[in-house]
C-alpha cells in the first residue's frame, strides 16, 4: 500500500540499509579465529562471544594428496592400506589421527570413526556415495573433532536406506551422526536424503564453514545439542521437523544457534531455525517457509476457531500432534543484526520466548499469527520490515522502535504491547480474554525510524502506555466501530515526530494532556481508500500530506509546529475544517470528545480490545 507523508517543518529521518558481513582474522592453526560484524543500520548486538565460534581450522579445506590414506570404495566392500582402517565387509572402521581421502560407492554400508577422543581426523570426500540401509552412512562414535571436507568440484551423496537399528549403546537416528566436536566444509557439494531421520547431528558443537549442502530428512535437517556455528555455505533444507535445531536440555547455556553469513532455502514442517537458547544472525539470506505456509496457519484458525479455542500449533518444541511451526524461533534471546530475509510461516515469522533485538538487515514476512513476536522485550532500532500478512504485526511485552523502516499489514492489530507468553494475541473468549484489561507493564515507545500500518484491528495498540518522541508513523486503521486506530490502556504521551493515524470516530482516542507536542483528533465526513488528505498551517505552508490507504472518517495527527492558539486547515476529498487549538491536546466532536480544551486523557470512548 503507496503512502507519501510530506513534512515541511521537520526533516525526516534518511535509512541506508548496509550489508552484514563476516571477516575472518587468521591466526595459527587451530587457535580461535574472530568473525567480526561489519556495520549495519544500527549498531550490532551481540549476546554470543563470536570470537570463539570458528577455528582456523574450521575453514582449512586444503589437503595434499600424497600424504592422505586413500580409502576406496567398491560396491560392497572397501580397500586401504593403511593399519588405522579395517574393513569388514561394507563397513570401514578409522582408528586414528590424520587425513583420509576417500572415493567410490558403498551400497550398503558405512564409515565408522572410532578413535582416541584426543584425535583430530579430516575425512575428505571425493565423489563418494554411500547408503546404509538401517544406519549412519558416517557415524563418528569417538573423537576429539572430526572435519568432513568436500574436495573440490566434487559431488557426494550420503544417505539411509529408510530405518535405523541400534548397533551399540547409543541411539543412531542420522545420516551423518557425531558423538562428538563435527566440522563441515570444502567447495564441493554433498546430499543428504534420511527418510526415516535426520540430516545431519552433532552431539556437541556442529559447525559449517563453507560447501553446497542439499538435505531431506524426515526429521531435522541439521541438528546439535550444544550449538550449531554456520559462517557460510549453500543450503537446500527440506524437512518433517527443523530445518536447522539446537538444544540442550540439560545446560540452558547452550543449545544455541549462530549464522554469520550463508544462504538458506528452508521448506520445514517444524520451525525454519530453532534455538534452545540464544540465536543470533549477522549475515545471511533466509527463504523460509514453514508449515505449508501463512495462508495454512490462516486456515487452520478460521476453519478450527482457533482464536476462541486455541491454535493446533504450540510454541514449543512440541509433538506430532501439537508441532512448533514458526519461521525463525529462540527459546532464549533472538537477535537479528543483518542478512535477507523471506519468510511465510504458518505460525510467527518470528519468535522470542524471551526478547527480540533486531538492528538491520531486510526482511519480508507472511505468518498465520505474528509477523514478531517476543514474550519479553522487543526492540528495533535498525533494518526494512515488511511484514506483508499477519494476525498481529509486531507484539512484545514491551515494543520500543528507534530506527529502521516498517511496514505492517495485520488483519488484528498492527503493533500489539500485551503480557504473557506466545498465547496472548490470540487467548480468544476460550481463553479467558479481558477485552478491557490494562497493564502497566506493558508499553510502545517510538523515538525514530518510520513505521507505516494498516491494521483490521488496532492500530496502535498498548495495554499499557504510549510514548512517542520522534520518528515518523501512518496508521491506517479499522474500518469498523470496535477497534480504533490508536488504543492504550493507561496513557500516551506525544513529544516529538510525525504521527497520523486514519480510523473510525466510534472508538477514536487522542495522546494524553502531559503530550508536549500539539495533537489534533477530527471527526469528518465518510472518506474513501485513496483520497488525499493534507494539513496546512495559516499561511497556506502544508505540514504533513499523505493518502489515505482505507476508508475513515477520523483523522488523528500530531507534528513539529503545532502550536496553542493557532489555526489549522485540514482538507480531505470532500471537507476542509478549520481548526484553532485551544489547547496542545484537540479533539472535535464525534469522538465522544467536546471541542477544543482537555478532557481528561483525551480518549474519547475505550479503544478496541487488547
Amino acid at each position: 500500500m503507496n503512502k507519501r507523508i510530506s513534512i515541511l517543518l521537520a526533516l525526516l529521518l534518511c535509512f541506508s540499509p548496509a550489508l552484514t558481513s563476516c571477516e575472518s582474522q587468521a591466526s595459527d592453526a587451530d587457535t580461535e579465529t574472530t568473525v567480526e560484524s561489519v556495520s549495519t543500520d544500527a549498531e550490532a548486538i551481540t549476546l554470543l562471544d563470536t570470537d570463539d565460534m570458528f577455528t582456523d581450522r574450521d575453514y582449512e579445506v586444503g589437503y595434499d594428496e600424497s600424504e592422505c590414506v586413500v580409502i576406496t570404495l567398491d560396491g560392497d566392500s572397501a580397500s586401504c592400506d593403511s593399519d588405522s582402517v579395517t574393513v569388514s565387509g561394507s563397513t570401514v572402521t578409522i582408528t586414528d589421527e590424520g587425513t583420509y581421502l576417500l572415493t567410490g560407492d558403498l551400497t550398503d554400508g558405512m564409515i565408522i570413526v572410532d578413535a582416541d577422543d584426543s584425535d583430530k581426523l579430516q575425512l575428505v570426500l571425493d565423489g563418494v556415495d554411500i547408503c546404509s540401509g538401517t544406519s549412519a552412512a558416517l557415524y563418528v562414535r569417538q573423537a576429539d573433532k572430526v572435519f568432513v571436507t568436500l574436495a573440490s568440484g566434487s559431488e557426494n551423496t550420503l544417505s539411509n536406506g529408510g530405518s535405523f537399528v541400534d548397533i551399540d549403546e547409543n541411539s543412531i537416528d542420522a545420516v551423518i551422526f557425531s558423538k562428538d566436536d563435527l566440522t563441515l566444509n570444502g567447495s564441493g557439494t554433498l546430499t543428504i536424503q534420511s527418510p526415516a531421520g535426520h540430516g545431519i547431528v552433532s552431539k556437541d558443537d556442529l559447525v559449517i564453514t563453507s560447501g553446497t549442502y542439499d538435505i531431506t530428512a524426515a526429521s531435522h535437517g541439521l541438528s546439535s545439542k550444544d550449538s550449531v556455528r554456520i559462517s557460510e555455505g549453500a543450503f537446500t533444507i527440506v524437512s518433517g521437523k527443523d530445518g536447522v535445531h539446537a538444544e540442550n536440555a540439560d545446560d540452558s547455556s547452550l543449545g544455541y544457534l549462530y549464522i554469520a553469513g550463508g544462504s538458506f532455502d528452508i521448506t520445514a514442517e517444524g520451525d525454519g531455525l530453532s534455538a534452545g537458547s540464544v540465536l543470533q544472525i549477522d549475515g545471511g539470506t533466509f527463504t523460509v517457509a514453514t508449515g505449508g505456509g501463512s495462508a495454512n496457519g490462516e486456515s487452520d484458525r478460521n476453519d478450527s476457531w482457533s482464536r476462541f479455542g486455541g491454535m493446533q500449533y504450540s510454541s514449543g518444541s512440541g509433538d506430532e500432534e501439537s508441532a512448533s511451526v514458526k519461521g525463525i524461533k529462540a527459546s532464549g534471546d533472538l537477535v537479528l543484526n543483518g542478512g535477507t530475509f523471506t519468510v511465510d510461516a504458518a505460525d510467527d515469522a518470528l519468535h522470542s520466548n524471551a526478547d527480540i533485538t533486531v538492528t538491520g538487515g531486510n526482511y519480508s514476512l507472511s505468518s498465520g499469527d505474528d509477523g514478531l513476536h517476543a514474550d519479553g522485550a522487543l526492540s528495533i532500532t535498525g533494518g526494512t520490515l515488511n511484514v506483508v500478512t499477519c494476525y498481529e504485526g509486531i507484539e512484545g511485552q514491551s515494543i520500543d522502535i528507534s530506527g529502521g523502516s516498517i511496514t505492517v499489514t495485520a488483519s488484528d492489530d498492527g503493533l500489539n504491547a500485551s503480557g504473557g507468553n506466545d498465547e496472548s494475541g490470540y487467548s480468544g473468549f476460550g481463553g479467558g480474554m479481558d477485552a478491557f484489561s490494562t497493564d502497566t507493564g506493558c508499553t510502545i515507545t517510538i523515538s525514530g525510524g518510520s513505521l507505516t500500518v494498516s491494521a483490521g484491528g488496532d492500530g496502535i495498540d498498548s495495554n499499557g502506555s504510549l510514548t512517542v518522541t520522534g520518528g515518523t508513523v501512518w496508521v491506517d486503521g479499522p474500518t469498523d466501530s470496535g477497534n480504533g486506530a490508536l488504543d492504550y490502556g493507561t496513557e500516551a504521551t506525544i513529544s516529538g515526530g510525525t504521527f497520523v493515524a486514519l480510523g473510525t470516530s466510534a472508538m477514536a482516542v487522542n495522546f494524553g494532556s502531559s503530550s508536549t507536542q500539539g495533537s489534533m483528533l477530527i471527526t469528518v465526513s465518510s472518506q474513501q481508500a485513496g483520497t488525499e488528505i493534507a494539513l496546512a498551517d495559516s499561511s497556506g505552508t502544508v505540514l504533513v500530506s499523505g493518502t489515505a490507504g482505507k476508508s475513515y472518517n477520523s483523522v488523528l495527527i500530531s507534528c513539529p509546529g503545532l502550536a496553542q492558539g493557532e489555526t489549522y486547515t485540514l482538507t480531505t476529498a470532500s471537507d476542509s475544517t478549520e481548526i484553532t487549538l485551544s489547547s496542545l491536546v484537540y479533539s472535535s466532536s464525534g469522538g465522544a470528545m467536546g471541542m477544543g480544551g482537555t478532557m481528561g486523557d483525551n480518549r474519547g470512548g475505550r479503544g478496541g480490545m487488547h
